[in-house]
């Protein structure tokens, strides 16, 4: 492990079992060695005199935690009695109260925001209450500061809705009323690394997601939520949560900008979301942040119309990406792509196993986001898919087998396997042997035709599979074949070289 690595845990509500939590951490300790610190999200403190009285053991020192404890403020009236200091102190030997909303920087590098409470719309709010004003002054604390990319942990006791957006959604709690706003507002802009969560007494772990635009943005790093339920709960559901972690400040960039194979789509970059705040306010905060290309700064006074829609002085602004019209099976981004089938991931291309493949070798490359054909690509696109073609061909030779290779060049859903641009729809096939054959599209073309002459009885003698969807396999069966292209395959993917 790198000596700049910090081993942390993390934990739900308390609810004032101090003891059943500490003895879990004793015994974690036991059997995995020292942790550097335990985080706490959700309601520290229990509300009957119980909890109370076990509370002044632990303040007066009779009784200590086995490592240094933060934790969030009150999410009730009948604890706000606990937090003396909205700014945060220490309230026993090593349980430090982080405060109301802030950042805390320790001496390792290690940057975590945090929120206390829950969301409140009153004014003045109740002491166990964030606001949108204080949500604003967390951001901005944050995103004056040019370099910032983001932070390493996010602490909020109160779930950010729509967290389950284009991932896996939770069956444990209500997606209608769980979650705030405001928190999801807040994690968009500070992209955690990591983001933990209660209240809800569930534990729920969201797939890994991005903080940039494929293809639009630079690569960033993806954050991981982790919803925790309470601690010493009877259903045993899982409450601590153990992870290692480098300071985002102390990490290699491309290390760092890795995209994990099950990385989804930014749940809180929903199509059609907006803030119920004005357009002005909104492109005033957006451009102190600096978090987007384009300069939203308008200089003063009137500029004279060209007569053609735009303003004298005013650059043509680019070409819109394509977006899909509906779902589609293809971009990377979708959360309808099946990811276990995905074998090789480049900058602007991936390669995966056909579904209802034709064979466990049955390979698509594709572009990693919407495009329907070729001269929707950039240089760079087009260069990328020829160096999976030219791996995939060196891969099927070390091998000694045979290959075809199909490529559709006409208006599809999505792009697959592109090569030139002739000048008009065509349809391509590349043998082994070097041989190369093109085909006029007209009117009416079979979307499935390259399948369809796969699975004829002169090439494979599968007729009956030309349809994918009359051959699906389960998806245990397909991620087997995947994982076993993907071994073979990585002594030929270029994508994993330095």
């Amino acid at each position: 492990m790198s000596e700049k690595a910090l081993r942390v845990l993390a934990c739900g509500d308390v609810y004032g079992k101090f003891d059943v939590l500490f003895s879990r951490v004793r015994a974690i300790q036991k059997k995995s060695g020292q942790f550097d610190l335990l985080l706490c999200v959700g309601s520290f403190f229990g509300s009957g005199p119980e909890s109370q009285a076990l509370w002044e053991e632990y303040k007066s020192g009779a009784k200590k935690a086995p490592i240094q404890t933060y934790v969030l403020g009150a999410n009730n009236q009948d604890t706000v009695k606990y937090f003396q200091d909205v700014d945060g102190c220490e309230l026993a030997p090593d349980i430090t109260y982080l405060g109301r909303k802030g950042v805390f920087a320790g001496a390792s590098g290690l940057q975590i925001a945090y929120l206390s409470g829950i969301e409140s719309s009153s004014d003045p709010a109740p002491a166990y209450c964030f606001t949108a004003k204080d949500i604003t002054s967390l951001k901005l604390s944050l995103l004056s500061n040019k370099k910032f990319k983001g932070v390493d942990i996010l602490l909020t006791s109160t779930w950010p809705k729509d967290v389950w957006n284009y991932g896996n959604p939770t069956t444990d709690v209500d997606l209608k009323t769980c979650g705030s706003e405001q928190v999801a507002n807040l994690a968009a802009h500070l992209k955690p690394r990591y983001h933990f969560s209660a209240l809800q007494g569930e534990n729920y772990e969201r797939l890994p997601y991005r903080n940039h635009v494929v293809l639009q943005e630079s690569a960033q790093h993806v954050s991981r939520f982790i919803a925790l339920a309470s601690v010493g709960n009877p259903g045993k559901k899982k409450c601590i949560y153990a992870f290692t972690i480098v300071p985002m400040s102390l990490m290699d960039a491309t290390e760092l900008v890795k995209q994990p194979l099950d990385v989804s789509e930014n749940p809180y970059r929903k199509a059609g979301r907006e803030s119920k705040k004005s357009h002005a306010a909104r492109a005033s905060e957006e451009e102190s942040a600096q978090q987007f290309f384009f300069d939203l700064k308008q200089p003063q006074g009137k500029r004279q119309s060209d007569g053609r829609g735009r303003q004298q002085g005013q650059a043509k602004q680019p070409r819109k990406h394509p977006q899909p019209t509906g779902p589609c099976w293809f971009c990377l981004a979708s959360p309808e792509v099946e990811k276990h089938l995905v074998v090789s991931i480049g900058e602007h291309c991936y390669i995966a196993l056909a579904k209802g493949g034709l064979t466990s070798d049955h390979v698509l490359i594709l572009p990693i986001g919407h495009y329907q054909a070729m001269v929707d690509l950039s240089s760079e696109v087009v260069e990328e898919c020829e160096k999976y073609k030219a791996s995939l061909k060196k891969f099927y030779k070390s091998k000694e087998k045979r290959y075809v290779m199909f490529e559709r060049n006409y208006r599809s859903q999505h792009l697959q396997l592109q090569i030139v641009q002739p000048g008009t729809p065509y349809f391509y096939v590349e043998l082994d042997s070097g041989e190369k054959l093109f085909h006029r599209i007209k009117k009416n073309f079979p979307l499935q035709f390259g399948r369809e002459v796969l699975a004829s009885e002169v090439i494979l003698n599968i007729p009956t599979r030309a349809d994918w969807k009359a051959c699906k396999l389960s998806q245990d069966e397909e991620e087997s074949q995947a994982k076993a292209f993907q071994r073979e395959f990585k002594p030929f993917d270029f994508s994993l070289e330095d």
